[in-house]
């Protein structure tokens, strides 16, 4: 599992690329889904939890198309992976 941010400039326009170009690229990167959600507190900014390894997301990352389906999507910056600090029992 990974949790990853980012801004975007329009959500409807994000959502529309990030499920059809963004998922056809992050399946060739070994992605099995992503649950996507939008901030509360900043309606510019959407959270994704994703089915994926980070060996997976750091090639997805480093993938010479992703800049331009970043750009098609309205990314306002990059993508962030956040840190994880553990996994706990209930």
């Amino acid at each position: 599992m990974l949790l990853a941010t980012t801004k975007v400039a329009d959500v409807d326009r994000f959502i529309r690329i990030f499920s059809t170009k963004g998922a056809d690229k992050r399946r060739l990167h070994g992605s099995n889904g992503a649950t996507v959600f939008r901030d509360p507190s900043e309606p510019d900014r959407v959270w994704a939890i994703f089915d994926w390894d980070a060996e997976g997301w750091k090639n997805f990352v480093s993938d010479p198309e992703v800049p331009a389906i970043l750009q098609e999507a309205g990314h306002v910056g990059k993508p962030q992976a956040a840190l994880l600090l553990g996994h706990y029992e209930a």
